[in-house]
């Protein structure tokens, strides 16, 4: 009899952007079994255009494509409101620490190094689907009950809507970058280290070190504070962490 699991993962659909056909069997075979529906491109255009006529529920990238390099093909996928919070993650040869940081910096919520562990890659999918449930599932809530949402100076943030306006306006965020906002506006006031960051919001080991923290507090305040180089929300603690507060209200 199937696990409920695999029930679940049966619902989701997850984009493949890989031009090495070994590479995609070789994802097709093992994400199939876990039973989730596989979508594949060879190109970067090609994955482009599948992704926004399907909107998968996960992208896996690879960042030496044809036509369209997968970085590209990333920060596309971010700028446009119907991919902006898609759950990305790059699988690159590029083994360079500067790769990494691009990658992420552009919108990417994971990367794994070629060649890779199948069982990793596989564990790193789950748990970055189960998050993405975790905040966008709507709860069925009975007649009464009060939606609970944080707010700090102009911003505000839903959880279960999995939606935050800033000035009341509609601002789009990666899962990652959500997960963060909430994590720090939850704690107001409480510094949180980079390693509590990284082991709340990741939840799994990442061959990158803490600053895949600093890179996504860097993008997020880009999203959220009026001028970023001067944030009013969102606090360095230098050598420790980072601080939301109120905008000195």
């Amino acid at each position: 009899m199937e696990n409920s699991k695999n029930k679940l993962a049966k619902k989701r659909l997850i984009l493949v952007v890989e031009d090495e056909e070994d590479i995609v069997r070789l994802l097709s075979f093992h994400l199939e079994k876990e039973g989730y529906s596989i979508y594949t491109a060879g190109s970067g255009t090609e994955g482009l255009l599948q992704a926004f006529d399907y909107l998968p529920d996960l992208i896996i990238l690879d960042i030496m494509l044809p036509e369209m390099d997968g970085l590209e093909v990333c920060r596309r996928l971010r700028s446009n409101e119907k991919t902006a919070s898609i759950p990305i993650l790059i699988l690159s040869a590029r083994k360079e620490e500067l790769d990494r940081v691009l990658g992420l910096e552009l919108g990417a919520d994971d990367y794994m190094i070629k060649p890779f562990s199948v069982r990793e890659l596989v564990a790193r999918v789950r748990a970055m689907l189960r998050r993405m449930e975790n905040m966008a599932a709507v709860q069925n809530k009975e007649n009464g009950d009060v939606e609970k949402y944080f707010v700090g100076g102009n911003i505000a943030l839903y959880p279960e809507r999995h939606q935050v306006t800033v000035n009341d306006q509609p601002c789009s965020l990666t899962y990652k970058e959500f997960s963060l906002l909430q994590l720090l506006m939850s704690n107001a006031g409480k510094v949180l280290t980079r390693e509590l960051l990284l082991d709340k919001v990741w939840k799994y080991e990442v061959d990158i070190d803490t600053r895949t923290v600093d890179v996504h507090i860097r993008s997020l305040r880009q999203k959220v504070e009026a001028d970023p180089s001067k944030p009013r929300y969102i606090e360095t603690v230098r050598g420790v962490g980072y601080r939301f507060t109120a905008g000195g209200e």
